[in-house]
């Protein structure tokens, strides 16, 4: 193999809940890595982290892709080390740029990044701030509301306050009193859907919050708004850019995790039938958002749209989006003339500039 290729440390799986999504993803970048139009350019080293953290080198790695989901523990290489990273799969001279295909805790909020930071090496996507703050919802609208970045009513609150009688009646009086029904209960540091719930009544709220609690001790509640769900990606480092504005639609009550990763439950429009002003208005968000929380690399930003009143509430960014055949990053970069070979080469110039 020719020693001008550029070594890309392509990092997937990993400890949260969305394990399976990363892998898909992983999957979908070594595929445009390894593509005809990059083989000249790309060796691809692929690195699995398992569901209790302990990293594997390429022969596991392999394994894991080839099957398409996640190895039990008592199919890996006895015995096991303990969870964690304990020592490096690969030497990691041999790496010349990361790729970390993760989504969730310890992989998508400044952790992974750390790291890389720490041992000196270019990675794809945001830095330890920009990975943290996108990360965690309160700390990501706190950024927004600083910026002056319209956003849907919400509160935080901790975990712990559940456990108070006296403070519980009184968090659930006044989410009640300033959000009311429907409003979403979401954990603050998880992603893809996971742990969020829909609340209608008081009943449906206390589940809400317990089950959001169980994933996380930082929680989010928003007030429901019946909008348009729309989707615009970024990318670059110095010089970000957007793409064309997407929407989905969905058969279901709302976007959840099954709804957003079962084949035929939802439908995305590309470009989104909107006027161009509009277009125009939620690609220049999308940017503000990214500078906002200092997100480069890739992102992906969503927002809410009222067509009667005209009004945009920016709901989140994912500074570690999907690449699986359903995502939309991908797929609204290749609807603004970027397919994907070209766009995973791209965000690889990113890393190294």
């Amino acid at each position: 193999m020719p020693t001008s290729l550029l070594r890309v440390g392509v990092v997937f799986g990993g400890e949260s809940g969305e394990h399976a999504v990363s892998i898909q993803s992983a999957l979908t970048v070594i595929k445009a890595l390894i593509a005809p139009d990059n083989q000249d350019r790309f060796e691809v080293i692929p690195v699995y982290i398992d569901r209790e953290g302990r990293w594997w080198g390429p022969t596991v790695a392999q394994r894991v892709l080839d099957q398409n989901h996640a190895i039990n523990s008592e199919d890996l290489p006895q015995p096991l080390p303990a969870p964690g990273l304990r020592q490096w799969p690969v030497d990691p001279d041999t790496v010349d740029l990361w790729y970390p295909v993760l989504h969730g805790p310890n992989g998508e909020d400044g952790t992974v990044q750390g790291l890389f930071t720490l041992m000196n090496k270019p990675f794809v996507g945001s830095g330890v701030l920009g990975s943290a703050v996108g990360m965690d919802k309160l700390a990501m609208k706190a950024a927004f509301a600083a910026a002056g970045l319209s956003q849907v009513p919400y509160l935080g609150l901790n975990a712990i306050d559940l456990e108070e009688p006296e403070r519980l009646e009184q968090l659930l009086t006044r989410l009640e009193k300033e959000l009311g029904y429907p409003c979403f209960v979401k954990p603050a540091n998880l992603g893809s859907s996971v742990g969020i719930t829909k609340a209608r009544t008081r009943d449906e709220l206390l589940d809400g919050l317990h089950q959001a609690a169980v994933l996380d001790t930082r929680l989010l509640v928003e007030q429901g708004v019946k909008a348009r769900e729309l989707e615009c990606a970024v990318l670059g480092r110095r010089h970000l850019r957007a793409s064309v504005v997407g929407e989905i639609r969905f058969d279901a009550d709302w976007y959840d995790y099954e709804t957003k990763y079962t084949e035929g439950r939802s439908q995305t429009l590309i470009p989104a039938p909107l006027p161009a002003s509009v277009s125009q208005q939620i690609q220049a968000m999308a940017i503000r958002a990214c500078q906002a929380v200092h997100a480069y690399g890739q992102a992906r930003v969503d927002v809410f749209y009222d067509e009667t009143s005209g009004q945009i509430w920016l709901n989140e960014i994912n500074t570690l989006p999907g690449f699986t055949s359903q995502s939309m990053y991908p797929t609204l970069w290749e609807a603004t003339g970027i397919p994907l070979p070209q766009l995973v080469a791209q965000l690889v110039d990113t890393a190294r500039e």
